[in-house]
């Protein structure tokens, strides 16, 4: 629709609906109706954005929708706002005509009286959609984000404070239930403003950034203790759930807040400065020492974020934290394929950001644990979940691409794993159910074969000493690919192992070419012969279906109407 088009339809359906809530009685069916009116205005943040005192008018409709105690109107009242938020901020962080200050300058002010009816997880959605109003940083925007982020956070703030002056006189006060639960309220409420305010918010966590963390040291010192008593069956106590719901809170927040740091307030040096040094040892060296049951993994995932983002400012934390999550990890996860899958994905997710972002570091660990990631990952190519699989496959595609760019790593590298991932590799690509990893199966094939028929692997593959003389890596690897082969699979002849092998080495083939030879191959085997091979052209099929939602999304942008005003790009 146009924009005056847009204009009458929306005026028209607001007074009807204003007429009908005018027309019935009941407060169940004014209810529905008012819901409705705040569905229809949240769809159209353009009109929204052009009519400010119909935008403002509709705010404060919205504020007192949040004292109406009818069922689920104040849920609809807080989604309504946090969309218009989200959309139209600007309007609320500039001065509008007839105002004297900025709405949002009105709206903290008078935030005790307007969340005072809400329940907790609305007062956090609410949170949210102000600290979305403050990440606004545009030209126009005067306001003092520092001071009204302060403003905003008071009440919190505030509550936060008590909870820390009763510590101090007595910090058994901490491990009261209704304590836990008021503090993993404020951390929630900081989570959404961290979220939605971004890097500014560095401003409030230096406010009580060593609070928690001394938070998060009692409540692992607390649940040791109760392990240690008890046994792993603690884990299951009420008590040992609830301080560990807050502990996950600490590091939820800790995660957003390093997610969304960046400048000019949370430059990625000064947050790897200041930040993550305290953060090591109480949570690094509680996840060490934990039993298998009480680590959480989002440990894992805080210090993925924490290499994603800020990449070589923590290289040389990165053997610490591996030192301290690696291994202890690997034994939970390598004892089945179904046992803490949260973990599971965690630590993958953990590896490939080391490997993408900090790679040298994966070389300052001690041998033995090298030889550790390797193994891992291999494991993780074998698993029977995909995404645990596909992740383990893009790892050593990173991991063999960064080694080639490494020259003082790389012959060493190929010399110990080379001939042993290959094989792997062989191993999982056979396997019927691995068929969707497919084309990174042969993309990881191409680059090893190819690796060593243009002779970038100048150390000897094979035992020198049990080498016939002349021996080169090519030669080696022809006749060791062929042996293994037709050892595995009895049922293919020597020539079609000898031309299968040949086309492995031939530069020539581009990926296309190469997944090909491949898939021949495959269908020839036994084990897949009888199969439904659709697996193996999974990425063709792919392909057809992403530009067939591509065609019908540009014809859906093309016809007026189709597309939903919340689906249109019109921020700000």
């Amino acid at each position: 629709m146009t924009e005056d088009e847009e204009k009458r339809f929306l005026v028209t359906v607001i007074k009807d609906l204003l007429g009908l809530c005018e027309q019935k009685r009941g407060k169940d069916n004014k209810a529905v109706i008012a819901s409705n009116i705040m569905y229809v205005v949240g769809q159209y943040p353009r009109f929204l954005k052009a009519h400010w005192k119909f935008l403002k008018t509709v705010v404060n409709k919205l504020f007192e929708f949040m004292h109406e105690s009818h069922p689920g109107v104040q849920d609809m009242a807080c989604d309504t706002f946090l969309k218009i938020a989200m959309k139209c901020k600007r309007k609320f962080v500039t001065l509008q005509t007839d105002e004297t200050v900025p709405f949002i300058c009105e709206l903290v002010e008078s935030l005790p009286s307007i969340i005072s009816d809400l329940q907790p997880h609305q007062v956090q959605a609410f949170y949210e959609a102000v600290g979305c109003m403050l990440s606004d940083r545009g030209p126009n925007v005067t306001i003092d984000r520092p001071a009204l982020l302060a403003q905003l956070m008071d009440m919190p703030n505030r509550t936060w404070r008590v909870v820390m002056d009763q510590a101090i006189k007595n910090v058994e006060s901490l491990v009261e239930t209704n304590t836990i639960k008021e503090i993993i309220k404020i951390l929630k409420c900081n989570n959404r403003v961290s979220n939605s305010v971004g890097s500014l918010y560095t401003n409030q966590l230096q406010t009580f950034f060593l609070d928690m963390l001394n938070v998060y040291k009692v409540y692992s010192e607390r649940i040791s203790a109760d392990v240690a008593r008890q046994g792993s069956i603690a884990t299951q106590m009420s008590l040992v759930r609830t301080m560990r719901s807050a502990k996950k809170e600490v590091l939820r927040l800790l995660i957003v807040f390093i997610d969304k740091s960046g400048p000019p307030e949370a430059e990625a040096r000064a947050v790897a400065q200041g930040f993550i040094p305290p953060v090591l040892d109480p949570i690094l060296g509680d996840y060490q020492r934990n039993i298998a049951g009480a680590r959480d993994p989002e440990v894992l995932s805080l210090f993925m974020t924490v290499v994603e983002k800020l990449k070589g400012h923590v290289i040389d934390d990165v053997p610490r934290i591996m030192e301290a999550v690696f291994e202890c990890t690997l034994q939970m996860i390598t004892t089945n394929f179904e046992d803490y899958p949260e973990h599971r994905i965690s630590f993958y997710e953990f590896l490939r950001a080391v490997n993408l972002h900090c790679f040298p570091a994966l070389f300052n660990i001690p041998p033995a644990h090298q030889k550790l990631v390797i193994d891992s990952v291999v494991w993780a190519m074998k698993h029977t979940e995909r995404n645990i699989s596909d992740t383990g496959l893009d790892i050593l595609h990173e991991l063999l691409l960064n080694v080639g760019r490494t020259p003082h790593i790389a012959q060493g590298f190929y010399q110990q794993y080379l001939l042993a991932l290959i094989q792997d590799v062989f191993a999982v690509m056979t396997d019927r159910l691995h068929k969707s990893g497919f084309k990174m199966h042969s993309t990881l094939l191409r680059h090893m074969f190819h690796l060593v028929q243009m002779n970038q692997v100048t150390v000897p593959l094979y035992d020198p000493a049990s080498a016939p003389a002349g021996q080169s890596n090519p030669s080696f690897l022809r006749g060791h690919i062929s042996n293994l082969l037709i050892a595995s699979f009895p049922n293919l002849t020597k020539s079609q192992v000898a031309v299968f092998v040949e086309g492995l080495f031939d530069l020539k083939m581009d990926l296309p070419t190469f997944k090909a030879h491949l898939r021949d191959f495959l269908i020839q085997l036994k084990e897949f012969s009888a199969e439904d091979n659709s697996g193996l052209f999974s990425e063709e099929t792919e392909h057809v279906k992403r530009q067939q939602d591509e065609a019908a999304s540009a014809h859906r942008r093309c016809v007026p109407g189709l597309l939903k005003p919340s689906e249109i790009d019109n921020d700000l």
